[in-house]
């Protein structure tokens, strides 16, 4: 009887020994984890696009000339967003830039337009989407007003608006 109380003592010992370090470790605890994001629209361009007008034919205006070496790349996560373009102050009498803006998938371009100090819409329908190497062709154009012009700069803005 003594043998059979010790190893009664002995199981009930050893379920008390590996059992409590068991029920103990089964404890679990939540976090709440709070998160966002936010409304994005950015926009980058590359390229050094130059545009010289060197000819004419006689008797026409002189010969306008295209670029396009430039592009862009957006990223948005709303849709409807549109792409607008201004230069920051007018062209010269007698010069006229105008810029295309190739479309990402699913947007619409408004093709090539003659950019002034007011916003043009460029690109509209753009919806939720990360895009890169998108191409940009400026164009000058020129009349015989415009003179001999040796070296200037437009600088062109190019503004993502949101959408929705």
């Amino acid at each position: 009887m003594l043998i059979k109380n010790a190893r009664h003592a002995a199981a009930v010992l050893a379920l008390v020994i590996f059992a409590i370090p068991a029920a103990q470790a089964q404890g679990t605890a939540t976090q709440n984890v709070e998160y966002s994001v936010a409304s994005i629209q950015k926009i980058a361009l590359t390229g050094a696009p130059a545009l010289d007008i060197l000819t004419a034919v006689a008797g026409s205006a002189p010969t306008s000339v295209t670029n396009a070496t430039a592009s862009y790349a957006i990223t948005t996560n709303t849709t409807g967003c549109k792409i607008t373009a201004s230069l920051g102050a007018n062209m010269g009498t007698g010069l006229t830039l105008s810029a295309n803006l190739v479309a990402p998938p699913a947007a619409t371009s408004a093709g090539k337009l003659s950019l002034t100090t007011g916003a043009v819409d460029m690109v509209t329908g753009i919806t939720k989407l990360n895009a890169s190497g998108l191409g940009v062709t400026y164009s000058l154009d020129a009349t015989s007003a415009a003179g001999v012009v040796t070296s200037a700069t437009a600088v062109v803005t190019y503004t993502v608006t949101a959408g929705t």
